[in-house]
């Protein structure tokens, strides 16, 4: 590790980021940087995937017992640690205290569902079929992988893709976000001291040139990005010319439906959670709230009452709910599309002012009036900021929330089944919940189309990304 000394100026010069060369940690709720680990040599680059190569030959024939038994421990150790990788978090990007702790839990319940159904979604697929003997599609890992990883869920984001993957029996070469760094080496620590033998999982402090080289090398199977689009197609250029899988979980704009018909009491208290936790900066985040004009201004007047209950505070307090942004990269960024949308005729409803003084700090902010005139209208708004747009009919509602470049989640608030399961088929998105916020779960299906990305993860359906689905004909069976 390279002491902190001297990290001001990037501090300074890059608004909060780590520079380019090094991973940095910086608090975002006082600027300060604490920490910095630079860049691994292509040298060792080689070496990481030489030993990912290696690892993956006696991984992949371990038994089950073997496999269960790691992924076990490593839920355990989350549950034993869980305060000391809560405060990382709240470290390094600034997750409120208490929804730290709730990220690590959802992180062990992932090793832990996987560790309990291994069985399951390893077991061979019989296949009904013309003709004589048997056939079955057998599961199978196919090599070492990258992961390209996003500082947001720090773990959650990394367990998503290592824990079915490490069970499954592929290896794993994982290049986190730069300004988690000691998070992304906890994660190492963790599944070491759970008993992952050497080289199945390795953290690797790299750039992006060094990404590219990785997934380009033969020895490499397959890339999975969580990241926005512009990273997400880089990585699937490469991937696609050397004939790589991958899987892309990107960005977000998440529309939440309120129908005339709903409980919306309900209904405001959920929308709060889904724009505000975690900051705002989730790409399953409700964004656009898409409300029937019959009950616009009610839900309206309880929506604002609760976004401006949540006070920005000290991550560090157990009673903060809205903690600072991961950078102030981040509040420059989100900033801009809030005052782009006002200088082009938005309304502001509450927020939008950045404070002055230390930390990444950004008010709950609410906007109406948004066009596609406006950034606002397209773009993501990774923050706590949220678009509210009144609507006349059920098809309104329908086309507004398709009309975006994204395509992940949604949320339908409704007592009329017939008007869920209409939503429901209509939507152009990955995911679909009925009166509740999109919420994460190790036995459901996570992704989303269009510029979203592609591929799932969580559940079997993340279990067979990156698996070999073998068949095995013998016609002369019995």
């Amino acid at each position: 590790m390279v002491p902190a000394a001297g990290l001001d100026y990037y501090v300074i010069h890059h608004r909060g980021e780590p520079p380019m060369g090094v991973y940095t940690t910086i608090d975002p709720a006082t600027g300060d940087a604490t920490a910095q680990y630079p860049e691994i040599s292509d040298a060792e680059l080689d070496t990481l995937i030489k030993n990912s190569a290696a690892a993956y030959r006696s991984w992949r024939t371990t038994t089950l017992e073997q496999r269960r038994a790691v992924l076990t421990r490593t839920a355990e150790i989350h549950r034993e640690q869980a305060e000391e990788l809560a405060k990382l978090l709240t470290l390094e990007m600034g997750k409120p205290i208490a929804q730290a702790r709730g990220e690590v839990e959802l992180v062990a319940s992932i090793y832990q569902h996987y560790a309990d159904n291994l069985e399951e979604y390893l077991a061979d697929e019989s296949l009904t079929f013309r003709g004589s003997g048997t056939a079955v599609v057998r599961t199978e890992p196919i090599g070492p992988l990258v992961g390209v990883m996003p500082w947001n869920y720090p773990y959650y984001q990394v367990a998503r893709f290592a824990a079915p993957n490490i069970a499954l029996g592929n290896t794993i070469i994982l290049k986190h976000a730069r300004n988690c760094p000691q998070s992304a080496l906890a994660i190492e620590r963790v599944l070491t001291e759970a008993g992952l033998p050497a080289g199945v999982y390795a953290n690797a402090f790299i750039s992006s040139a060094q990404v590219a080289a990785a997934v380009a090398d033969r020895r490499v199977q397959g890339v999975s990005l969580t990241g926005s689009e512009k990273a997400g197609a880089a990585v699937g250029e490469v991937a696609g010319r050397n004939l790589k899988k991958c899987v892309l979980e990107l960005g977000g704009s998440d529309p939440f439906i309120v129908l005339d018909d709903a409980d919306i009491d309900a209904a405001a208290a959920a929308a709060v959670i889904g724009r505000l936790s975690n900051g705002g900066q989730a790409c399953t985040a409700s964004k656009r709230f898409i409300v029937a004009d019959s009950v616009y201004e009610e839900f309206l007047q309880k929506f604002l009452d609760a976004m401006a209950s949540w006070q920005t505070g000290d991550p560090t307090d157990s009673g903060t709910k809205l903690g600072p942004l991961a950078s102030a990269a981040g509040v420059e960024e989100l900033d801009e599309l809030v005052q782009d949308a006002v200088s082009h005729g938005a309304k502001l409803l509450l927020g939008g002012e950045r404070p002055d003084g230390p930390g990444a700090y950004y008010p709950a902010t609410v906007l109406a009036g948004v066009t596609p005139a406006m950034r606002a209208f397209t773009e993501e708004l990774f923050g706590p900021v949220a678009v509210v747009y009144r609507v006349g009919s059920l098809q309104e509602a329908i086309d507004l929330a398709n009309n975006s470049p994204f395509g992940l989640s949604s949320s339908v608030f409704t007592s009329d089944a017939r008007n869920a399961e209409r939503l429901a088929e209509e939507l152009e998105v990955g995911m679909v919940w009925i009166n509740s916020t999109s919420k994460s779960s190790p036995d459901l299906p996570f992704g989303g189309v269009k510029g979203s990305g592609f591929g799932r993860e969580l559940a079997g359906y993340g279990f067979n990304e990156f698996a070999n689905k073998k068949l095995v004909r013998n016609p002369g069976a019995r």
